[in-house]
């Protein structure tokens, strides 16, 4: 790792002795930033993570040690340096977290080896950091994808295996076999998952206000993608796009550039574009309805993934995990699985696949407060008597239950998004969480 890459915050109240150590520091290869107070420092760091701050011990107003003592972990390490310095000090700096402090006068070179030494910890801390959330991440990918059949299994390594490749990727899938949510893996799991993730369903796009809300306007705002900045565009619904939009898609994907509306200079646009149907997509092309050249440029890599009848071994598991969910989100036991519920699970068809299962195991937990019915039942949606609540209140208490807890899945947990979306402010719906004893995490 060389000393370019390093970038430095100093923080010196003595104007020449602060240009002194920029001036070190930059003909070392730093990028260096330099204040004069601790406060300034302090509202620096806000925004930007240097690898080392170096601060002067004794400034008017608050002190080195005093901006050492403020910073909330994790933070850069701290040099912290004085023409004042005595043992005392030296060992309260050291116990504040310090990690290193330093006497003026200094020795340059000294100097320089304790800032590298710092940086180069501080990279290799982040680095394992990322590096331990990655592996949380993949541990959590089996509460993603729940099922043991070597489809899934196989579906869950080849998650893996493309997670990092940044090539254009099109999932195929019936309806509700969790397409959206392999979307989501493949960029939670990716080394740009600091990026935004923009969903965007084709078949709600409006060619009139395509290019202002995606391109965004000059003078204006930055359009959506602009924003992502070295994320995920996910293009969900991929045959529903109005043909005037796939040109404008295919563009921005050959070019890697926009131009907004009333601008006479691109701007450059860095992101992963993963697209999804549910369609007959070779069909499509032949039908018109899909530009051939905009399939070509979104299925370098393919994943299909199998429908819930050809995965029958996962039923139980999956049943067994969503009833789970379902019965602390309303706060009631799990039923039990009957031998007859098992017959009932593998004799369906599942047209609706992953979800649809969800859905029944939703309603089977609704009967419950009535203290009757099985799957049978519960696959039946046209028995709407079986989750009638007994009172006013209890109706009204379950429709709001299932009214939020839907939207809180649809918005990925976004509660913001969650209260735009029911039309209620984010306080209300916090003491309506609360209330209900909705548990946000069982149904995420």
């Amino acid at each position: 790792m060389s000393e370019a890459q390093f970038t430095i915050l100093i923080v010196e109240d003595d104007r020449a002795m602060r240009q002194s150590l920029v001036d070190l520091l930059e003909s070392a290869g730093w990028q260096v930033e330099a204040v004069p107070r601790a406060d300034a420092a302090e509202n620096h760091l806000k925004n930007h993570r240097p690898d080392v701050v170096l601060s002067d011990m004794r400034m008017p107003g608050r002190s080195g040690l005093d901006l050492l003592k403020s910073l909330d972990a994790p933070h850069p390490p701290v040099v912290l340096i004085s023409a004042h310095g005595d043992i005392p000090m030296a060992v309260e700096a050291m116990q504040a977290g310090a990690y290193s402090f330093v006497e003026k006068p200094y020795d340059p070179r000294r100097l320089l080896s304790i800032l590298q030494h710092a940086a180069e910890q501080n990279r290799m801390q982040q680095d394992n950091a990322r590096l331990k959330d990655r592996l949380r991440r993949l541990s959590g990918l089996d509460r993603l994808l729940i099922g043991n059949t070597p489809e899934i299994v196989a579906l869950r390594q080849q998650i893996l295996d493309l997670a990092d490749i940044h090539a254009p990727i099109l999932i195929r899938g019936e309806t509700g076999t969790g397409k959206d949510i392999v979307a989501n893996a493949l960029h939670d799991l990716s080394t740009t998952s600091e990026g935004t993730f923009l969903a965007l369903n084709c078949a709600a796009l409006s060619a009139d206000s395509f290019e202002a809300e995606m391109f965004g306007v000059a003078a204006g705002a930055d359009g959506r993608l602009v924003a992502i900045r070295d994320g995920t565009l996910f293009l969900d619904e991929l045959c529903a796009c109005p043909p005037a939009i796939q040109s404008k898609l295919l563009r921005v994907i050959e070019d890697k550039q926009v131009l907004p509306v009333g601008a006479t200079t691109p701007r450059k646009v860095a992101f992963r574009v993963i697209s999804a149907t549910n369609e007959d997509i070779e069909k499509a092309v032949a039908e018109k309805r899909l530009r051939e050249d905009l399939l070509y440029r979104l299925n370098t890599m393919e994943l299909t993934l199998p429908p819930l009848r050809q995965r029958r071994d996962d039923l139980g598991l999956l049943a067994t995990h969503f009833l789970g969910s379902f019965a602390r989100a309303y706060e009631t036991d799990i039923p039990e699985m009957t031998p007859e519920d098992m017959a009932v699970l593998m004799s369906h068809d599942w047209r609706g696949n992953v979800r649809e299962l969800r859905n029944a195991c939703e309603r089977r937990i609704l009967q419950q407060h009535r203290g009757s019915g099985g799957f049978a039942a519960a696959i039946r949606t046209d028995d709407q008597t079986l989750a009638v609540p007994n009172t006013l209140r209890e109706a009204v208490a379950a429709f709001e239950r299932e009214l939020i807890g839907k939207a809180i899945r649809q918005h990925d947990g976004r509660m913001d998004d969650t209260a735009t979306a029911l039309g209620i402010g984010r306080r209300t719906l916090n003491e309506k969480i609360v209330k209900l004893g909705l548990d946000k995490d069982a149904l995420l």
